[in-house]
């Protein structure tokens, strides 16, 4: 199997790559533009291997992805390269139009023209995947949880520019017959997470005896995906998926952020004590605009039809986690010389 990974040296990316090669023993193309949060040495693990190869390219640049495509002949490209976070995109939005609406364009024309190069048993059996986000959803209340069939009602332009790419996917796979499987996930941490998101950000800041900043209450609720669990998730979405199709995926894992920070700090003071709780380094900041109230991912399509079930509960993969940032200084250190956790998105 000729797999193509787009965004393959960021956070999910990598996680995907690295089960690819070497659990599932594929040959993977990764194509990455290396921008802050795309790090080649979290591919550290598959360096070297025949079965890998890393290029460094923008999606945006169609005739990159052309040569890359028709040199590589891949039977599945999964698409998971995007500018995600949401601070960010409030204050630099034109980058996430470019690479998450114009990106995913490029991609998806160059990926058609290859599959209309295809015959036969090749042409039938190659997939496309577009990897997405609950965000698209918009905010949810008290109740109910995000299905395949909620529609789309997005806060950021984070969001805005994903639900734009899922839209191209979907259009790409009715009017091309391009073979599409879209698929949108809950809120992902575990090793190898930029550390400008809430989980890593936390970990690394509790460590060095910072302050850790909680968004208004802390009351916004995610639900939390174990970013392995992801990884398997995918390579089963796109072998047994169907053409056109959205599966969600998420972990069952819903927590309010003040109590995603909080259990961190218990298992820091646990597995390396302090002289004070650190919790006490908790403070409370000025909320993010647009700051969407609950997410949530009902996963039964995935988990009914496809077979899959998250191997981590939250307790377990957020120990996994922080013994992975306590083990691993050389991967994150730094990675604090280009992010020393200041606060994005507030200059409106």
């Amino acid at each position: 199997m000729r797999v193509i990974v787009t965004g393959g040296a960021g956070f999910i990316g990598s996680a995907l790559v690295r089960y690819l090669v070497l659990e599932r023993g594929y040959d993977v193309l990764t194509i990455d533009a290396l921008t802050y949060a795309g790090c080649e040495a979290s591919l550290k693990a598959v360096e070297g291997k025949n079965s890998h190869q890393l290029l460094h390219a923008n999606i945006c640049d169609r005739s990159a992805m052309d040569a890359a495509i028709a040199g590589f002949r891949p039977d599945r490209i999964m698409h998971l390269a995007a500018e995600s976070h949401v601070d960010r995109s409030i204050t630099g939005v034109a980058d996430f139009i470019q690479t998450n609406i114009v990106g995913s364009f490029t991609l998806l024309e160059a990926a058609r023209g290859h599959w209309n190069g295809l015959e036969g048993d090749a042409k039938a059996a190659f997939r496309f995947l577009h990897v997405s986000t609950d965000e698209v959803y918009g905010s949810l209340g008290d109740e109910g949880l995000f299905k395949e069939t909620t529609p789309y009602d997005p806060s950021s332009p984070y969001s805005a520019s994903k639900a734009a790419s899922d839209h191209l996917a979907k259009a790409w796979q009715r009017t091309y017959g391009l073979p599409v499987v879209v698929s949108n996930c809950s809120n992902n941490y575990g090793p190898y997470h930029f550390p400008e998101k809430l989980i890593p950000l936390t970990i690394i800041n509790a460590l060095e005896g910072r302050k850790l900043p909680i968004y208004g209450k802390g009351d916004n609720i995610r639900d939390w995906l174990y970013v392995d669990d992801h990884a398997r998730a995918l390579e089963l979405i796109i072998e047994r998926g169907e053409p056109g199709e959205t599966y969600n995926v998420g972990g069952r894992n819903e927590r309010r952020n003040i109590d995603v920070v909080l259990r961190i700090c218990a298992v820091l003071d646990e597995l390396v004590p302090t002289d004070s709780p650190r919790a006490e380094l908790i403070e409370y900041v000025t909320d993010r605009p647009g700051h969407d109230a609950r997410y949530a991912i009902d996963a039964a399509r995935l988990e009914n039809e496809l077979g899959w079930r998250a191997q981590e509960n939250f307790d377990s993969g957020i120990e996994k986690t922080v013994r992975w940032y306590l083990e691993n200084k050389w991967w994150w250190q730094p990675l604090r010389e280009h992010y020393d956790g200041q606060r994005l998105g507030l200059n409106i």
